[in-house]
């Protein structure tokens, strides 16, 4: 039998990886051969520590519970539009320095509208 850790490892993973679809709580335990009540105890275990959220949902005439991932697995999408990689100024470009990522208005409204779309995000659920 598998240790619990490991368990909690394997599930946490199948769950980032279907994104933002998220995954159904029994979906999740058939997967990881548990039963109803390792897999439950798993959901709530990972939840409790703000790896994961669970929405109930009907499913097949059932409640259950839809699990998504608190964390998205990382893709160059995120950075692929950072003013940075294009910048003229970059060589001379310092945390200190008359040119820094402190005080640039490129970046910090790259940064902004991730903000905005994460607000919008949340708006929508």
């Amino acid at each position: 039998m598998p240790k619990r850790d490991d368990l909690e490892y394997k599930a946490l993973h199948m769950v980032i990886n279907t994104g933002k679809k998220g995954m159904l709580q029994s979906e999740l335990w058939r997967k990881l051969y548990a039963t109803s009540r390792e897999g439950s105890r798993i959901a709530i275990k990972l939840e409790n520590k703000g790896l994961i959220s669970r929405k109930r949902e009907l499913s097949i005439g059932r409640w259950t519970y839809r699990l998504y991932s608190k964390r998205q697995q990382p893709s160059i999408n995120s950075i692929i539009e950072v003013p940075c990689l294009t910048c003229p100024d970059d060589p001379r470009c310092v945390a200190w320095g008359i040119v820094s990522p402190n005080n640039c208005e490129k970046l910090t409204e790259w940064i902004l509208s991730f903000a905005k779309d994460e607000t919008k995000n949340l708006g929508d659920s």
